[in-house]
C-alpha cells in the first residue's frame, strides 16, 4: 500500500459534490470541505474542484504534516488506518487514537514507555511503536489495529449520541471506515 493508492481510495469512497444539511463541515467534493479548498487557494465552485487538487492537500495535510509517513515504513496498516481516519475526524484524533493503543497495551509500561497524549507523531510515538512492534512481532501490527479502530468506532457512536444529526452517517462511518 502506498499513499497514491490511499488517496485514491479516499476520493473514491468519499465521492463527488456533496451538501448535505447535516454536515457541519458544508459544501465538500472528494471530502474536502470548501473551507480547506479555499485555504489552499481554490477560488471556483466546489462542484468543479479537481480531484488531483484534493489528492494534493490529502498528501500535504493527511499523509505527510501528520508524519503518518513516518509510520509507514514501520507499520503500513496502521498508517492506511491513521490516513483515512484523519481524513474523516481529523490527523490529531487518529494519532490520538495510536498513542492511547500504545499506552494501554504497554503492559504498565514494561514495554515501552507511555507517550503523552498531544495527538502528534514525535520521536516518542515513533519509539513506543517501534517497542511494541519489536515486542508483539508478526500479529501485533494487527492487534494494534483493532485497537485503534475500536476507538474509533466508540467515538462515532458518541458523535451519534451527542449530536442527533450525526445519526444520519453513524451507518455510513461505521460501513465504510472501520476495517
Amino acid at each position: 500500500m502506498n499513499i497514491d493508492s490511499l488517496i485514491d481510495a479516499v476520493i473514491e469512497k468519499e465521492g463527488g459534490f456533496t451538501d448535505h444539511p447535516a454536515d457541519r463541515g458544508g459544501p465538500t467534493r472528494w471530502g474536502i470541505t470548501e473551507r480547506v479548498a479555499r485555504a489552499h487557494g481554490y477560488a471556483g465552485p466546489m462542484r468543479s474542484f479537481p480531484a488531483e487538487r484534493a489528492a494534493a492537500i490529502y498528501r500535504k495535510l493527511y499523509w505527510q504534516r501528520p508524519r503518518f509517513d513516518q509510520v509507514a515504513s514501520r507499520a503500513p496498516l496502521i498508517a492506511a488506518e491513521l490516513f483515512d481516519t484523519g481524513v474523516n475526524m481529523g490527523p490529531r484524533v487518529a494519532t490520538g487514537f495510536l498513542q492511547r493503543a500504545l499506552n494501554a497495551l504497554n503492559r504498565g509500561a514494561s514495554d515501552y514507555p507511555d507517550v503523552a497524549l498531544d495527538g502528534r507523531i514525535g520521536p516518542a510515538t515513533l519509539a513506543a511503536l517501534d517497542g511494541y512492534l519489536a515486542r508483539r512481532g508478526a500479529t501485533g501490527e494487527h492487534v494494534l489495529l483493532k485497537a485503534i479502530e475500536a476507538l474509533q468506532g466508540e467515538r462515532y457512536v458518541h458523535l451519534a449520541e451527542s449530536r442527533p444529526a450525526n445519526e444520519a452517517f453513524l451507518y455510513g462511518w461505521l460501513a465504510n471506515r472501520i476495517g
